[in-house]
């Protein structure tokens, strides 16, 4: 989901250097959207696996 919102973010930045202003902040927007979503998920899996961790422990 990285190499995604990476992908979107070239984009915008290509898009923007040849001048096309509504293509580049609508890939802006996908990458920030992808970006925060991997975000989420890697905070939810670190909970989930820091709390599968201590139910083995016990």
């Amino acid at each position: 989901m990285l190499k995604l919102a990476l992908f979107f973010l070239v984009i915008s930045l290509v898009a923007g250097l040849f001048g096309f202003g509504g293509i580049a902040s609508a890939s802006a927007g996908m990458a920030k959207i992808l970006f925060f979503i991997a975000i989420v998920l890697f905070v939810v899996f670190l909970v989930v696996a820091l709390l599968a961790g201590r139910a083995v422990m016990k």
